[in-house]
């Protein structure tokens, strides 16, 4: 105690400005309200409703569980994000009459007073470039693509009418998992491990697994914005160490790790009674769990030891970066009880502009990526009975245009498909939705959506609410008012759940 003690007195802060005005009592925030009753103005009855819902988060046990607002169905989400948008329209939107307009001149009236990314000009419209056939009790088409997901096609809600405000990908992938298309919000799983926790004390209760690379709005979509930092993901890694800097230094021993970590906080506790700043409490908290990840994560991450079916299902290769290993690691994070398991997997944008985007090439091999690792993870959750209380959501940040991609009013060999906000696919699978279920509709070829639409900040209530959890009252206090994931807006889509 003694060492530490010494460290404390050699690290006593100076008097800083937000030091002071904290001792004096006059916070930003406290000279904003101030500022208002100078005004003779009050709080409205609803913003003061809205800031007494913000859930009470001890922050010295930020992760322990607490009560969902209503009884949940799901108790936990993995969440495949396919970044770069793939083509509804070449995956689950069976459109035959836009295979007759395939090569004619776009209609002038799907272009006027529309944005689009690289479309200029006069296109050509696209027919679909795969093969569709029926499956499953249901019926629903499937493209030739994914031979495997087709055997799983009964088991999934279909959402077919899904649509964003934004139609480049940085900001349309911060929309879908922020709720703004402007960096600095929490992300969707920081809401809700701010929320609820977690059901395991020795795993972030967020994590984050990445194939193909970083996505387009880069770590923003698991970022914790102006929540307690430690609501942000953790992202691991299925090549190498788990996480960086995971394992102790050249001749460190665990047991003096240990008393590094204690020591470390303990001065951390001093500070925070000196200056109640919350956000040194969630920095306590990240080093104990980063040592308690130290045995945790490296055996929940490992998956050598599963058995030769499960790798063949999934098409594993253990000690490589891929989706597939991402997939086997998510069902083991969710078995082990982590909330949010959150997947990115990148290059999906087939645009028209080189093979490699093209959907006859690049897209195609993303499709054989994906098709049978996120098949198996349907197939091994519900074996293990863990389908009924995990939430699968599946989908890009927008969808494809029904016409072909001109970049700079110039026709190109390769069949790409511009960037589209009206109407894209996603589907949804176990934690409380129906199965074999379509809900939404789109015209004819596959560009509006005519029935049941769902906006992306539905899609977000609708997920909170399958948690157990109010998105309107789900809040956070901030800048002078109550926050949420879904901002003003969001509906839950009552007639997908089950």
């Amino acid at each position: 105690m003694k060492i530490v003690q010494e460290l404390i007195q050699t690290h006593q802060t100076e008097l800083t400005r937000r030091y002071f005005l904290r001792l004096s009592g006059l916070s930003l925030g406290a000279m904003a309200l101030s500022s208002l009753a100078s005004c003779n103005q009050t709080p409205t009855e609803s913003v003061v409703q809205q800031l007494s819902s913000a859930p009470e988060v001890d922050l010295r046990t930020p992760m322990l569980e607490r009560l969902s607002h209503f009884a949940p169905r799901a108790k936990r989400v993995i969440f495949l994000h396919m970044s770069g948008a793939p083509s509804q329209l070449e995956l689950f939107e069976y459109k035959p009459e836009l295979q007759k307009l395939n090569g004619l001149d776009c209609p002038p009236s799907l272009l006027e007073g529309k944005r689009f990314a690289f479309i200029q000009g006069t296109p050509k419209m696209l027919g679909p470039q795969f093969t569709f056939k029926q499956y499953g009790e249901t019926g629903n088409f499937v493209s030739d693509r994914l031979p495997n997901f087709a055997s799983v096609a009964d088991e999934v809600t279909f959402l077919r009418a899904m649509h964003t405000d934004e139609f480049n990908h940085a900001p349309a992938e911060m929309l879908m998992h922020t709720g703004s298309p402007r960096p600095g919000r929490p992300s969707m799983g920081s809401w809700v491990t701010y929320g609820l926790g977690s059901e395991n004390q020795n795993l972030p209760g967020f994590v984050v697994l990445v194939s193909g690379g970083t996505p387009s709005a880069g770590k923003s979509v698991w970022g914790g914005g102006f929540l307690p930092s430690v609501f942000q993901g953790v992202q691991c890694r299925s090549k190498g160490d788990p996480v960086l800097y995971l394992e102790n230094p050249a001749g460190m021993p665990s047991n003096i790790r240990e008393a590094s970590i204690q020591a470390i906080n303990e001065i951390n506790r001093q500070r925070f009674e000196d200056t109640n700043d919350p956000e040194i409490l969630t920095r306590i908290a990240q080093y104990e769990m980063a040592f308690k990840m130290q045995t945790s994560v490296p055996e929940v991450m490992d998956i050598k030891n599963e058995p030769a079916y499960i790798h063949e299902m999934y098409g594993t290769t253990p000690g490589q970066a891929s989706f597939a290993n991402n997939c086997l690691l998510a069902r083991r994070l969710a078995e082990k009880g982590v909330r949010f398991i959150q997947l990115f997997h990148r290059d999906w944008d087939s645009h028209g502009s080189n093979q490699f985007e093209a959907l006859n090439i690049g897209f195609v091999e993303r499709c054989l990526e994906v098709d049978r690792p996120m098949t198996a993870l349907l197939k091994d959750l519900k074996q293990r009975g863990l389908l009924e209380d995990t939430l699968v959501v599946w989908g890009g940040e927008f969808g494809r245009t029904p016409m072909m991609e001109n970049r700079g009013g110039v026709s190109n060999p390769y069949a790409g498909r511009d960037h589209h906000k009206e109407a894209f696919t996603m589907w949804m699978a176990g934690g409380g939705v129906k199965s074999g279920f379509n809900f939404g509709e789109t015209d004819e070829i596959g560009y509006y959506g005519t029935k049941d639409k769902v906006h992306v900040h539905d899609l977000q209530a609708t997920i909170l609410h399958l948690l157990g959890m109010d998105h309107e009252k789900l809040t956070y206090p901030f800048q002078g008012r109550a926050f949420r994931l879904t901002d003003v807006h969001g509906h839950v889509v009552k007639d997908i759940l089950a």
